[in-house]
Parts: C-alpha cells; structure tokens; sequence
C-alpha cells in the first residue's frame, strides 16, 4: 500500500426510527508500523473554525480512531468488549459507550477494508445499532475500487 491513500468511511445507523446511511472520501496518508495499520488526515466540519486531526489505527480486531482539534475523543473498538470515553467538542462534554459485535478486515495489495457492528450509547443511554467501513486505497487508484464499495 502507497502513503498516499483515499479513505472511504461509510456509515450505516439504525436507532428505531428508520436508518441514516453517510459517506465520506477523504485524502489521507498510510503506515504499517508496528503491526498495525494507521491512516491519518484531517476534517473540518460546517460551522467550526479549525481542522480536527484524526488517527485511525487498527488490526485484526481492534480499532482505534482517535480525534484532536475542535473535537477530542479516544474511541475504542474492540471486537465483543464494550468501551467507555468522553467526548469533547466546543459545547461540552458526552460520555460515549461503545459495544462493538463484530469486525472484519479484508486485505489485498491495492486494499484494506475494515467492517465494524456496534451499539452507540450516550450518556449511558443505548442510541443506535451502528455499522462502519473503512476502505483504504492507492488514490491512483481509487475510482474503480470505491464504485464497487459504494455498491456493497
């Protein structure tokens, strides 16, 4: 895998109502150290006035991402474990919980796919059953590897 990458991060949330689905592709940078993988770029959200720096690391089955800037926060997933952290942005403070219930990477040359379940809690309070994947490849590419991940 090239340092240059495209991050595809695709959401999926059930919380009784109905299901809200996001994607996002972003420009990031990869290592592999240490055994495990990192991706790391930088967001700025709608409404705030600086850039936040995330770190995803991951392995077999266990996800860190970790967010600094306008918002701060340590998520941790770790496959049938439930984790706890807080959740710092500009208007406060959540407690986060999350109970993660199944994860899977897929790994080739040219693509990483990592695929997360998990119940979202906060404030202690069960929110929504949750899906992510993350899909990691060379930006050159890029096109024909997330028109099949889009479909999926």
């Amino acid at each position: 895998m090239t340092k240059e990458v495209l991050l595809s991060l695709k959401g999926l949330q059930f919380d009784g109502m109905g299901q809200e689905d996001l994607t996002t592709i972003l420009p990031a940078e990869y290592y592999w150290k240490n055994g495990k993988h990192y991706v790391i770029y930088e967001e700025v959200a709608e409404g705030y006035t600086g850039a936040t720096k995330n770190v995803i690391k991951f392995q077999d089955h266990t996800l860190d991402v970790i967010k600094k800037g306008e918002v701060n926060v340590h998520l941790l997933f770790e496959e049938n474990r439930k984790n706890l952290s807080n959740y710092a942005t500009p208007f406060g403070e959540i407690m986060v919980g999350i109970n993660t219930t199944h994860m899977e990477m897929t790994e080739n040359e040219n693509q990483i796919r990592l695929d997360v379940s998990y119940g979202l809690e906060v404030n202690y309070q069960h929110l929504a059953d949750c899906r992510i994947s993350l899909n990691i490849c060379p930006r050159h590419e890029s096109e024909e590897i997330f028109e099949k991940h889009e479909m999926s």
